[in-house]
């Protein structure tokens, strides 16, 4: 007999319980007995628990007994269907029976029509679970996690469908289908500003960072709406406001109006209030500088701007020069705080008080380093600028995150500082946490020269370990973590070029001082494909230049100026044979050897190697011969150089070359990407470079080596005679030489400019976009030198630092300049690069 079925109806079938009994009569029972049927994966004690029925109960059947346990599972949301049946009737006693259907499990779940990475962050929003119970409330809760996930994205016309799909491989269980339609991002079509009569809406149109309306020209912003973004760009608009006196301005209301499926329109309803001036400004609690010694850090006159935002930065941290706050902490007062207080408003004037609580000198404590799984300690701490014992300087800790930086070795986006107080001992202990990232290259490439392929194969470690190198157990694979760096590089396009080098560089020579020691060996054969020997002899067709040469330097890290300053010395020789070699040079059979010392000066200040965000990069070198002829006249030795051929006067090369290059890093806009926060920086890169070949003796003539070459973008590995390839996009290969490409030019000039903004900061995969204008050109003679009168050309590009291969680069340069000499010379060219700092002066 079924006494109510899953809707709570109460209906009657025919039973052999006895003629006495009648089901249309109500009666009272005794539950005598309770089963459970249908539960595969529900616990039986529960569902009894659950429908509120128990042996014993006195119930009325028919009644509300049976209807509100129904009720009772039915609200659980864990079955499909649910019957309470009487089994038998004794007197009195009633035994029942609980029949369920149980709901589906998920085993799985999938999404259609998103890209993966959409779908793995998808994944995290919803929280669905294999095995949770399926019913539309789960559905739906999934459903209405996918649809605000894309509007917040601005996908406001997403759909989203879910479909049930047997699994055949587990029972009563189905995977979940998810099939997504985004549609089209909602564009802003018009940002409008309601109450702006004071302030110029097109500054609080810039001052919107994230938020922009339509238009042709936006390709670094779009202009799509998202509400986390707008939020956090309406509080940059009072921010404008309050830079420019505004304290009081505020947003009354914001509108969105649906124009169609594409396009809203922005208002924003705004209270400018008045513009406010500083007035008097008192210093109190000041007791190791004078008020007016900071009050020239502060550099704000009575009558200026109500600018809250400078006030700040030039007491905490200020990005162009020297704040209140580094005053103090450079001078080891590390708990000093600075509270500006308005004390009086009168009209549109306020007074300020900055309230100052200096505290006492710290020294510094244990400094400690954490997540350096390969590289050694001693590497670490040997940049380290916080010594134990030392007086405490906010700049030490910034200039050890720089070095460390500078290393390569280690994720910048990863690195932590965590400074631990001891008040009682007036000690902070320094704990620096660095993340390792992959540092050695492969540096796989290849490129255009001589009219042929050139393939390049090369290893560089540049976390190298020497005095491990017999230690069987330190090679993993290679021994490394003493930060020295060994390169080892192939090159060849089979008979015609083949050039192997090797070099190493230790960076702490010694181990206690910033002295660097870097030695490289290097030998090359360019020929014209013909072999050596031919059935064992020497083959007469063969034309070839063989190139042999070593260097060895030393560096030194200087104290005055300041510390960026660095010194380098080094002794370089190359013996040249030529072979018949063509007219590569200005003499084609014969030998010619090149010693030289090369000196430079340079102070890089450069915040990391990879992607630049301040700091500079100067330097001045000069390459040197011994002056041969002036010696050899000293003792007598006036020679004729009309009676001599060229391979005579250049058997041992002479000459001077002095180059001058100068970088620098502005970072114009930054701000933080992502849910890891990681920070991104529009940077404005600049260059500019200067590079002179003379000769001693002006009768000798220049020397056929050591000559610049400017044009184009160039792949090509045929510089070991020591020429200097300079690119400049936009032009074809070399074609900017004067007087010839062959011969190369004895002066140049090169100026750059780059606008770059990170696409990805991801160490193993750093990506930026460019812009960039340049401008070079070279000259045959001083006289013919001007630096304004040179080719220039702009265009775009993209970088990808892979730690594995290095500096990849796509570049599209657009020439302004026509070149007499190649009229027909493309406007426009695609330009392929490899390598960092391949092709600068």
């Amino acid at each position: 007999m079924l006494l109510v079925c899953a809707s709570g109806t109460i209906w009657s079938q025919p039973t052999k319980l006895g003629s006495s009994f009648d089901y249309l009569v109500p009666r009272e029972y005794t539950i005598a007995g309770i089963s459970v049927t249908g539960a595969k994966f529900t616990d039986v004690q529960a569902i009894k628990l659950l429908s509120g029925l128990q042996v014993g109960d006195e119930i009325t059947v028919p009644g509300e007994d049976i209807s509100d346990a129904i009720k009772k599972l039915w609200k659980q949301k864990l079955f499909a269907d649910v019957g309470i049946y009487a089994a038998e009737i004794r007197g009195n006693e009633i035994y029942l029976i609980i029949h369920v259907q149980e709901m589906p499990r998920m085993s799985r779940f999938s999404f259609n029509g998103i890209r993966k990475t959409e779908a793995d962050n998808i994944r995290d929003e919803i929280h669905l679970i294999s095995g949770v119970i399926v019913n539309e409330n789960v559905k739906n809760m999934a459903v209405n996690g996918i649809e605000k996930y894309f509007i917040e994205k601005g996908f406001w016309n997403v759909k989203v469908e879910v479909k049930e799909i047997p699994d055949e491989g587990a029972e009563n269980s189905v995977w979940l289908a998810f099939d997504i339609e985004k549609g089209k991002r909602v564009r802003i079509k018009h940002l409008d500003f309601v109450g702006a009569d004071e302030v110029a809406v097109w500054k609080l149109r810039r001052a919107m960072k994230n938020t922009k309306r339509k238009r042709i020209w936006g390709i670094f912003k779009s202009s799509k709406y998202i509400e986390k973004e707008f939020e956090s760009d309406k509080l940059a608009i009072i921010s404008k406001y309050n830079e420019l006196g505004y304290r009081n301005a505020r947003i009354l209301a914001d509108t969105i109006t649906r124009v169609d499926r594409k396009n809203i329109d922005l208002r924003i309803y705004l209270e400018e209030g008045n513009q406010f001036y500083f007035r008097n400004i008192d210093f109190v609690g000041n007791t190791k500088y004078s008020s007016e010694r900071l009050d020239s850090i502060l550099n704000i006159q009575s009558g200026d701007i109500y600018d809250l935002t400078l006030l700040e930065a030039r007491l905490y941290m200020n990005p162009n020069g020297l704040d209140i706050t580094s005053l103090y902490q450079d001078d080891g007062y590390l708990n000093f705080q600075a509270y500006p207080i308005e004390t009086l408003v009168e009209n549109d004037s306020i007074d300020i008080e900055i309230r100052m609580s200096e505290g006492k000198k710290f020294r510094i404590g244990k400094v400690t380093v954490v997540g350096n799984t390969k590289t050694n300690d001693h590497v670490i701490r040997r940049e380290i600028r916080t010594k134990p014992g030392d007086l405490f300087r906010r700049n030490d800790v910034i200039r050890t995150q720089r070095e460390l930086s500078q290393l390569g070795y280690f994720d910048p986006q990863k690195f932590q500082i965590n400074p631990t107080q001891n008040v009682e001992k007036g000690t902070v202990d320094i704990e620096y946490v660095v993340e390792e990232k992959p540092s050695d290259q492969v540096e796989l490439s290849g490129g255009w020269g001589a009219g042929r392929v050139v393939g390049s194969l090369g290893v560089s470690f540049n976390n190298f370990s020497l005095r491990n190198i017999l230690n069987r157990e330190a090679w993993t694979p290679l021994p490394a973590g003493d930060g020295q760096r060994l390169s080892l590089r192939a090159q060849s396009n089979g008979l015609y070029f083949q050039s192997y080098s090797a070099s190493f560089t230790e960076p702490w020579l010694g181990g206690k001082k910033p002295n660097s020691l870097s030695i490289a060996v290097w030998h090359s054969i360019q020929s014209n494909g013909e072999r050596r020997k031919v059935n064992g002899e020497l083959n007469p067709d063969r034309r070839s230049l063989n190139i042999t040469g070593a260097s060895v330097g030393l560096g030194k890290r200087l104290a005055v100026p300041d510390d960026w300053f660095q010194i380098y010395a080094g002794l370089s020789y190359q013996h040249f044979n030529l072979n018949r070699f063509g007219s590569f040079f200005s003499f084609d059979d014969g030998f010619s050897n090149n010693l030289a010392l090369t000196l430079t000066l340079s102070r890089n200040s450069i915040s990391e190697p990879i992607y630049p965000s301040w700091g500079s990069d100067i330097s001045l070198t000069g390459k040197f011969t011994p002056p041969y002829t002036a010696i050899g006249k000293m003792f007598g030795n006036d020679p004729d150089y009309t009676s001599m051929t060229d391979q005579q006067r250049f058997d041992w090369v002479e000459y001077y070359k002095v180059k001058f290059t100068a970088k620098w890093y502005t970072t114009l806009f930054s701000h933080k990407v992502g849910d890891d926060g990681n920070q991104h920086n529009l940077v404005l890169a600049t260059s500019a470079g200067f590079g002179f070949l003379g000769a001693y003796d002006t009768q000798l003539g220049l020397s056929p080596f050591e000559r610049f070459y400017l044009g184009g973008v160039y792949l090509s590995g045929y510089v070991l005679d020591g020429r200097e390839i300079v690119n400049l996009r936009g032009y074809d290969e070399l074609s900017l030489t004067y007087p010839s490409r062959a011969v190369g030019s004895p002066l140049i000039s090169k100026y750059s400019a780059e606008l770059r903004y990170p696409l990805s900061t991801n160490p193993n995969a750093y990506i930026y976009m460019l812009g960039f204008l340049e401008a070079g050109k070279t000259w045959s003679k001083f006289t013919d030198y001007n630096p304004l009168n040179v080719y220039r050309s702009g265009g775009v590009g993209l970088r990808i630092f892979l730690p594995m291969f290095g500096l990849l680069g796509l570049d599209y340069g657009w020439r302004f300049d026509d070149v007499p000499e190649n009229p027909a010379m493309e406007r426009g060219q695609f330009h392929f690069s490899i390598g960092m700092n391949i092709g600068e002066l």
